[in-house]
């Protein structure tokens, strides 16, 4: 099955948000207040993904209030932050929707996205994430993460329903 016939089947758009929805810098003042930056691009991909009937997740290792906030901007559907293992989250979010692997495609870019990535019908990542996650996935954006990745794993989909 080719990719673009694989596109077609997708339903659920799961994503990991440092390194994949930010450019995986990581700042912080001097109360220790984290901050994270978004890329606008990303953001209107998601949120027509959202408009258009696909359900919409992010599924991160770390917790952060500005998560909450850029998912609330953009109708993400399913938001779980503080997730040590990937996988049962995102089975538990398909099991409520009665979706198949086969219709989620899901962005990463570390290998605690591994997990997720060698079971769904398409497993992206950015241009630069890890080799090892670069060698599982059979979607690797032309842009990084927090620089336009995340749309075109949007448009690619969109533009193949």
């Amino acid at each position: 099955m080719t990719l673009n016939e694989k596109a077609k089947k997708i339903k659920l758009l799961a994503f990991d948000v440092d390194g994949v929805m930010t450019d995986g810098s990581i700042t912080y003042d001097e109360n220790g207040v984290e901050y994270k930056t978004f890329n606008a691009k990303d953001g209107h991909g998601l949120a027509k993904m959202a408009k258009n009937g696909f359900i919409t997740a992010i599924i991160t290792g770390r917790r952060n209030g500005t998560v909450d906030c850029r998912a609330a901007d953009l109708c993400v559907t399913e938001v779980f932050q503080g997730v040590k293992n990937k996988l049962p989250i995102l089975e538990g979010i398909m099991q409520k929707y009665g979706f198949e692997f086969d219709e989620v495609a899901y962005m990463g870019d570390d290998e605690p996205d591994i997990c997720i990535l060698e079971n769904v019908g398409i497993a992206a990542c950015p241009a630069d994430a890890v080799p090892k996650v670069k060698a599982v996935c059979n979607f690797v954006a032309d842009n990084g993460g927090g620089r336009g990745a995340v749309r075109e794993l949007c448009d690619f989909i969109f533009d193949n329903n």
